[in-house]
């Protein structure tokens, strides 16, 4: 009895170790998937992550804060290196604006998923006869370009202003006026940091966010013009309200752009974001959504 008991336990062991491992093959085969529908001229390169709650006050800051959590969660699931750049504290609860630096293999090309507006449906915490609301937020992710792409910026263009850091880094934020907000005159894009030690080093950051949204900004004109030469103007607007996170009176999250629905909210507000990317990546290799542009 004693033998065959033993037995058992070791076949459930070798049992046990062999889903492991049939677990482990699964996912590295999903990940490799993923990284071979990366076909972006930057897709494998860092990403610099930018989220801004819409009108609404504290409720869209709040849902704004929201999704900075969701981001810091899925990167550190998929080991990405994360630098919070800015972060501006709302007057009542969430932020008004706040931006990551991810570095690590293929962090943009699986971002640029997460690009558009975010909607999302509850009883809002902030409303005292419990009514329930609807917020927006939008994402967007830039890659991470350097000195050797060609940018043009000419300092009458810029208007540069310092400012006190405000983020939630306790000892880490500076109590001078070391951050850094550069706002580029002909187009309106506002580039800031207040991450580093220094007012120098903050500018320094600053103008490399502004550059890679500038050039991030050349490329969409670019892809805009071709798809009206080609009749494809209805790809333009792909992307521009991408994903509704519903959380009363059901709790779903929907996908717009690929219809992929997922009922288990918290799951996805704790960064498991897979499904949604993965689908806008398969979308985007068969040509059915926006050109793969790097």
């Amino acid at each position: 009895m004693q033998v065959c008991a033993d037995l058992a336990r070791e076949g459930e062991e070798i049992n046990d170790e062999l889903q492991a491992a049939v677990g482990a093959l699964e996912k590295a085969l999903e990940a490799r998937e993923l990284e071979l529908m990366l076909t972006g001229e930057h897709d494998a390169g860092n990403a610099i992550l930018t989220i801004h709650p819409g009108a609404g006050g504290t409720e869209s800051q709040d849902w704004a804060e929201m999704l900075y959590r969701m981001y810091l969660r899925w990167a550190e699931a998929e080991g990405f290196a994360v630098e919070a750049l800015d972060y501006q504290k709302g007057e009542e609860a969430g932020i008004k604006s706040a931006t990551l630096m991810l570095r690590g293999r293929n962090a943009y090309g699986f971002l640029r998923a997460e690009s558009g507006v975010h909607r999302l449906v509850r009883i809002s915490p902030f409303d005292a006869s419990g009514r329930r609301h609807t917020s927006f937020a939008s994402v967007h992710a830039y890659p991470d370009v350097d000195d050797s792409i060609d940018i043009k910026i000419e300092d009458k263009d810029l208007r540069v202003d310092t400012y006190r850091s405000s983020g939630a880094g306790g000892q880490h934020v500076n109590v001078t006026d070391s951050a850094v907000r550069i706002t580029h005159l002909p187009t309106g894009i506002v580039a800031s940091c207040q991450n580093e030690r220094s007012q120098h080093r903050n500018r320094d950051m600053a103008m490399r966010i502004l550059r890679s949204r500038l050039y991030e900004q050349e490329l969409r004109k670019r892809d805009e013009k071709r798809a009206v030469e080609e009749g494809e103007k209805k790809d333009i607007d792909f992307g521009s309200q991408i994903r509704s996170y519903v959380l009363q009176p059901y709790r779903l999250i929907k996908d717009h752009r690929t219809g992929v629905e997922i009922g288990d909210v918290d799951s996805v507000l704790d960064g498991h974001l897979e499904p949604f990317i993965k689908a806008y990546l398969l979308k985007r290799r068969v040509g059915t959504g926006p050109d793969a542009r790097g």
